[in-house]
């Protein structure tokens, strides 16, 4: 899809307050909030725009262990299951088919490293093809950004 400048300057807006009043972005820019709404449709309907998400805070809630867990299987037929087990686990937040030594690379959040621990002992490795993991715990996330419009 092709945007132009009012585009945007419209996503500039939304990407640093997803909450920001349609008109309040008509101030902005200089145009109509009519407009604006419009030009936010067509953003959402080409698929631009892939929703409004509200981010909750997983420390306030407890969550205080972040992983990333590379996940090996022991044979390629047994992804598809493998992965369909993963998503009935809460605690797995993203999964990713990646290169390199792992089949898949797992982000997980956990309470404490004892919750982690028991989540890898009997969930993870439990699941039938996963031979084995290789996890590493995040410190400390230094960067969290969406990709810029330019």
């Amino acid at each position: 899809m092709k945007i132009d400048g009012i585009d945007k300057k419209i996503l500039i807006e939304l990407t640093s307050n997803s909450r920001i009043p349609i008109l309040e972005i008509s101030r902005i820019i200089g145009i109509s909030g009519a407009a604006i709404h419009q030009r936010i449709r067509k953003l959402n309907n080409s698929g631009l725009i892939s929703g409004q998400h509200l981010k909750l805070n997983p420390k306030a809630l407890g969550y205080t262990t972040l992983a990333f867990i590379g996940v090996y299987f022991d044979k390629a037929e047994r992804n598809s299951q493998a992965i369909k087990e993963m998503k009935k686990i809460p605690e797995i937040l993203e999964c990713h088919y990646t290169t390199g030594n792992w089949s898949v690379l797992i982000k997980v959040l956990c309470k404490n490293n004892e919750h982690l621990m028991t989540l890898l002992n009997k969930q993870i490795q439990s699941i039938n093809g996963v031979s084995r993991t290789e996890t590493f715990i995040s410190l400390e996330q230094q960067i969290d950004r969406q990709i810029s419009i330019n």
